[in-house]
C-alpha cells in the first residue's frame, strides 16, 4: 500500500510540474503553488507523527 502511495505521489508531482510550466501567467502559478501546499498540509495532518518541511513543531 505504501509503495502504491509513493508511486501515485510521484505521478501527481510530475503532472503538477507539467501543468506549472504550461501556465504562463504568474498569478495562476501562485494559485497552483498555494493549492499544492494546501494539499500537502492536509495530507500531513492526516498522518500522525509527520514532520513539516520546516522541521518539527516547537
Amino acid at each position: 500500500m505504501e509503495d502504491e502511495n509513493i508511486a501515485l505521489n510521484s505521478v501527481l508531482g510530475l503532472e503538477l510540474n507539467r501543468v506549472f510550466f504550461a501556465v504562463r501567467d504568474t498569478a495562476n502559478k501562485q494559485k497552483i503553488i498555494e493549492f499544492a501546499r494546501d494539499v500537502l498540509q492536509s495530507e500531513r495532518a492526516e498522518r500522525p507523527g509527520s514532520v513539516s518541511p520546516e522541521g518539527p513543531a516547537s
